[in-house]
């Protein structure tokens, strides 16, 4: 489905960006997985790949980066920008440094990474942009507003960039996962969780997997006519 080609994700080192660049692996792709830092025992079996070490948040880095990138695999054709940091905190508790580093990596990150694949991505005959938002940036959260702001503006930032660029065949969307079954979710205890789950139709948190599907089909040719759209996959939290 992805065979020969090149697939960034960003925030690939755990989590979501890991199964999302798994998934991809496992369906022919060459893949750039991209972390601020990757854990010691890091472990990647699947097909053809590299690592590259950035902080989103820095836009030189971003650019000197995307330059490895494109002299070790010559092209860019998917880019995923799943890297992301939450910082808590009710707005009136909130402290300028919980909101600046949020922004910093979810919002200015997204910008600083597409804007150094952006060339590499055009030249691609069906390239694809996919940025991982969240269900918060539609729907809101108490005790996040600098992730739902975060979020709401990759949300704007998709729907705008698709416009620019659709007529080079370029298509840019967002994922918007609801509650996934990830490292943050296994430190739930069964009260915290099942408060969670009361929240979503489904009755079930979604498994990561199930997130990398979505891309999956955004990166292929099966979604060839889909561009500025916003994929909620949270098991029906935000039915209108």
């Amino acid at each position: 489905m992805l065979r020969n080609k090149v697939c960034v994700v960003t925030g690939a080192g755990r989590g979501i960006g890991y199964e999302i660049a798994r998934v991809f692996a496992q369906n022919g792709a060459m893949i750039a997985l991209v972390d601020v830092r990757f854990p010691e025992n890091f472990h990647f079996p699947y097909g053809e790949f590299r690592t590259y070490e950035l902080d989103v948040a820095n836009f030189d880095q971003a650019q000197d980066v995307f330059k490895n990138i494109t002299d070790d695999f010559k092209k860019i054709d998917v880019l995923v920008n799943n890297a992301g940091i939450t910082k808590d905190n009710l707005l009136m508790r909130m402290k300028k440094e919980e909101w600046d580093s949020v922004i910093n990596i979810n919002l200015n990150g997204v910008f600083n990474v597409t804007r150094a694949a952006l060339r590499s991505l055009l030249k691609s005959e069906a390239g694809s942009i996919i940025n991982i938002a969240s269900v918060v940036g539609l729907m809101g959260n108490a005790g996040q507003a600098n992730y739902s702001a975060s979020k709401a503006g990759v949300i704007g930032m998709t729907r705008t960039l698709a416009k620019e660029v659709s007529s080079r065949n370029l298509r840019v969307n967002a994922v918007a996962p609801g509650f996934i079954k990830t490292d943050m979710t296994d430190k739930l205890n069964e009260k915290q969780k099942e408060a969670i789950i009361s929240q979503v139709p489904m009755s079930r948190l979604g498994n990561p997997e199930e997130v990398a599907n979505i891309c999956l089909f955004l990166a292929s040719p099966m979604s060839s006519y889909v561009t500025g759209q916003v994929i909620a996959v949270d098991g029906g939290m935000t039915m209108y």
